[in-house]
């Protein structure tokens, strides 16, 4: 982990990581890069949406923003706000590579978190969303409620085109071992690991090497949260600033398998509306930079 901040463009093209990738392949060609709401979640979603397609970017993911539940889904979305994002993701010509839509209501029981877990992926269709991401749980009370809802409910996303994942998300999904357990508990074809190395370094206490960890995932990566970190326990970074190596995170999950699913990045350094809109500019170029070497 001794990606420097201070990183040049062309030391990260010409240097270590290019010989770590090794030659260019085509493997990467055409792999979706997007930008999730998130940095943007003070203001409404449209705002949000307004800046991801005006950096450039052709994909959305979905996740928080301005509004009673703090997302742009949830299990709460009624069927009609659904058909809403979706027109406002046509309007921008943006398309939904990852939803993360909160938590579902195991608590309540098994029933209760399965019906959510539907409505979620009524949602998701309705807004063309390829995968839906779930922040797990901690309580191990709810483990087996909740991944037996998440089981069942997989069947019901495969009938509508989504794909589920999981992510490292502190609690019983910390890393990418807690991960791939969980992978082989629901067992569904459609169920994978949403990556998140910047979580791997901040749910650790920057203990554990998130170059290392991919490689307790390989096989089961659907896709990829770019998200830096800093310790001590910020991820509120833009991309190729922190401590994350990214070039040698990309080439483990390469050598996992994981050869052109999406790259959606997650958190940008803050700053005002302006300041935001540079820095997802600058987070994108440097995520096209690192696809280029695969």
């Amino acid at each position: 982990m001794n990606h420097p901040a201070s990183l040049s463009r062309r030391e990260f093209l010409g240097g270590a990581a290019a010989a770590a990738l090794g030659a260019v392949s085509p493997a990467g060609a055409g792999r979706p890069i997007g930008c999730y709401t998130r940095p943007w979640d003070q203001l409404d979603y449209r705002a949000a949406l307004d800046a991801i397609a005006e950096a450039g970017f052709k994909h959305a993911g979905l996740m928080t923003a301005k509004s009673k539940s703090k997302l742009v889904l949830s299990a709460a979305t009624t069927p009609e706000e659904a058909e809403q994002v979706a027109a406002e993701l046509k309007k921008r010509d943006l398309s939904v590579p990852s939803v993360y839509g909160g938590d579902i209501g195991v608590a309540r029981g098994l029933q209760a978190g399965l019906d959510d877990l539907r409505r979620l992926t009524d949602s998701c269709a309705a807004v063309g969303a390829k995968d839906l991401l779930m922040g797990g749980t901690g309580n191990p009370k709810l483990f087996d409620h909740y991944y037996k809802a998440v089981a069942e409910g997989c069947d019901y996303a495969a009938e509508r085109n989504l794909g589920i994942s999981v992510k490292p998300h502190g609690g019983l999904n910390a890393d990418g071992a807690q991960c791939r357990k969980i992978c082989e508990l629901v067992g569904k074809k459609n169920f994978g690991v949403w990556y998140d190395p910047g979580n791997i370094l901040y749910y650790s206490d920057a203990k554990l090497d998130p170059v290392k960890e991919a490689g307790e995932v390989d096989g089961r990566v659907v896709g990829i949260s770019i998200k830096d970190y800093r310790h001590p326990k910020n991820v509120a970074l833009t991309p190729g600033t922190g401590q994350v190596d990214f070039p040698a995170v990309m080439a483990r999950l390469k050598q996992g398998g994981f050869l052109n699913g999406p790259l959606v990045i997650e958190c940008l350094a803050p700053g005002d509306p302006p300041q935001l809109l540079e820095e997802a500019r600058k987070a994108r170029r440097f995520v096209e930079d690192l696809v280029a070497r695969l």
